[in-house]
């Protein structure tokens, strides 16, 4: 039997999902149940990535490829068994638990979200004793305070890039002025080669916004990078890294990123975790022609 590029595309089409984490099927059902977090071991760091919101968006053209044409959006994304009638976004927040700190990295869209998915991890809000901020976009800045405006993690202390920072102090955004601004006394400024603690480093992936920052974890000889928004989606994003992303500030600037980025996962062969990446959000990275990568989904290795 053959099957037409047209039955693929359909037959690739992504399943909706709701912004909750809540499973929606084909059908329009709930699932019975969904995943809310998945635990990793690195050395003698525990890692958790939480799965606080997806959500279906439709036309994905209209967000990734944006300098290449219908059909060549098409056709790659027909050979990789996804359809182009929507896309499937993922927001994953990461613990790390290196024995002595409980570390958070971005806090998901909302406080209730985000503490509910750590709930099921094991861990309370007033477990976490930093919370790492990679970058201001909302749905990493979200989970910062409650609908009251009360700091959801009442005991830790906050880390964030100085030039992230300094760029949305600049902006007028109310995102930051409400969620960033009344916890500025209590942060941290950092740099790229800054550690947040011993075996947690910052990575300096500056493109998607002015400051954003990725974090090279390393422990008992493992590395792992928390790559934030460097790549958004695993094709579109990963293995195109030119590709233009709407939501990337500066585009060249975030496509040079990509590739040193890629290019540092493909040699080393250590697993990156994404923000977007289909839940879990961890995998590894192999090369593939001239100028284009591969991303391996994450299955027992790191278990």
């Amino acid at each position: 039997m053959k099957i037409t590029r047209r039955q693929t595309l359909f037959a690739g089409a992504a399943l909706p999902l709701a912004a909750a984490p809540t499973l929606i099927r084909a059908d329009g059902h709930a699932a019975k149940s969904t995943p809310t977090h998945r635990d990793f071991s690195l050395g003698d760091f525990k890692v958790t990535t939480l799965l606080v919101g997806s959500r279906a968006v439709e036309n994905p053209h209209s967000i990734f490829g944006l300098n290449v044409d219908d059909e060549t959006f098409s056709d790659v994304s027909a050979a990789n068994f996804i359809g182009t009638d929507a896309a499937q976004f993922f927001f994953t927040p990461t613990v790390v638990n290196t024995g002595s700190e409980v570390i958070l990295f971005d806090t998901g869209l909302n406080a209730e979200g985000t503490t509910a998915a750590l709930s099921a991890a094991g861990y309370a809000a007033t477990d976490v004793t930093h919370v790492v901020i990679t970058h201001m976009h909302g749905d990493h800045i979200g989970g910062l305070t409650d609908a009251e405006g009360n700091a959801t993690f009442a005991n830790a202390a906050y880390v964030t890039g100085q030039v992230e920072f300094d760029h949305w102090a600049k902006a007028e955004n109310k995102n930051f002025e409400a969620k960033v601004r009344p916890l500025a006394e209590k942060m941290s400024f950092i740099g790229g080669g800054d550690d947040v603690r011993s075996g947690v480093t910052a990575v300096e992936a500056f493109g998607h916004t002015p400051g954003h920052m990725g974090y090279m974890l390393e422990s008992g000889g493992k590395q792992l990078l928390l790559m934030a928004d460097t790549a958004n989606h695993y094709v579109w994003s990963v293995a195109y890294p030119e590709w233009e992303v709407k939501f990337d500030m500066d585009k060249a600037a975030a496509a040079t990123t990509r590739k040193k980025l890629m290019d540092m996962a493909s040699a080393d062969r250590f697993p990156l975790i994404g923000y977007h990446m289909p839940f879990p959000g961890m995998g590894f990275i192999e090369t593939r022609g001239e100028g284009g990568y591969r991303y391996v989904p994450h299955s027992y290795q790191l278990i």
